[in-house]
């Protein structure tokens, strides 16, 4: 009796255990209806792999690119500079250090000797974090422009204003122009620069007592030959060629013209086809 009773006993045991194990797997299908078990990845067979070998990986397939960025980054630190400069002027922008990397391949932040003289450069403006380019007169447009020229009543040379925007050179012509006038634009003849004057009747202009007396007792010479001769000693082109055309006159060739052939009349006969019949005054003189 005593063995039959542990038999029954392991017989619910095992009972029991399948109960457990049918219900684990009934909620299991439960929840793989909601999420998708991936499945399991397959290694490929030795076979395949000796059929299709892998292709080597190759270290960069863009040796110029980089050949440029080591023959960059080798250049003195005054061509570096440069570079940078040329960046900041062209665009306009402010640039990071990582920029400047990524637009010219200028390495600044890696770069102390570049770094340093970048950030002290007079033509760079450096705020902590981000490069520009710094111009001689901060104006933008050309309002600003002539603004900063209205205040030199005695004139701004060109050259300190042509980095101060791309389009500052063309804005000068137009304030130039006879149509605006807005300024003069006059060389200077020792150095041969050109100055910017400001043409604004509301600018206060005084010439001396003494510059009016000494213009007024120059005495110009008569013969054109000297104010040519004078022209040319002060670096100017005179318009006029006096001695050529002397020369020429002596010899009787200047301005000879040829003559022009004069237009014979067309003479009204009675064979010309009349179309104004109806004025007979105008054709009393026919000829026959």
């Amino acid at each position: 009796m005593g063995s039959l009773r542990e038999s029954l006993n392991r017989f619910k045991q095992q009972q029991e255990k399948c109960q457990s194990t049918l219900t684990s797997i009934a909620a299991g299908s439960k929840t793989s209806n909601r999420t998708t078990t991936p499945a399991p990845r397959v290694a490929p067979a030795a076979s395949t792999l000796a059929k299709n070998p892998v292709p080597a990986v190759k270290f960069s397939n863009d040796t110029e690119r980089l050949q440029h960025i080591n023959n960059v980054r080798k250049s003195p630190v005054g061509a570096q500079i440069k570079k940078v400069i040329d960046l900041l002027f062209e665009s306009r922008q402010a640039f990071t250090a990582e920029q400047i990397n990524e637009a010219c391949y200028v390495d600044v932040k890696g770069n102390k000797a570049v770094f340093e003289s970048l950030a002290k450069n007079p033509k760079v403006n450096y705020d902590g974090k981000r490069f520009s380019y710094k111009s001689k007169h901060n104006v933008r447009d050309q309002k600003e422009l002539l603004r900063l020229i209205r205040t030199f009543a005695e004139g701004i040379a060109v050259a300190d204003l042509k980095d101060a925007y791309p389009t500052v050179m063309e804005d000068l012509q137009v304030m130039a122009l006879k149509a605006g006038r807005q300024i003069w634009l006059l060389s200077n003849f020792d150095s041969q620069e050109e100055i910017a004057y400001p043409n604004d009747p509301r600018v206060p202009i005084k010439v001396d007592d003494e510059l009016k007396q000494l213009f007024r007792s120059i005495e110009l010479p008569r013969d054109m030959l000297d104010i040519e001769r004078d022209l040319q000693k002060n670096g100017m082109k005179p318009a006029t060629n006096t001695a050529k055309r002397r020369v020429m006159a002596q010899n009787g060739n200047i301005l000879n013209k040829p003559k022009q052939k004069k237009k014979k009349k067309t003479e009204i006969s009675k064979r010309t086809k009349l179309t104004n019949a109806h004025l007979p005054e105008l054709f009393r003189n026919l000829n026959g």
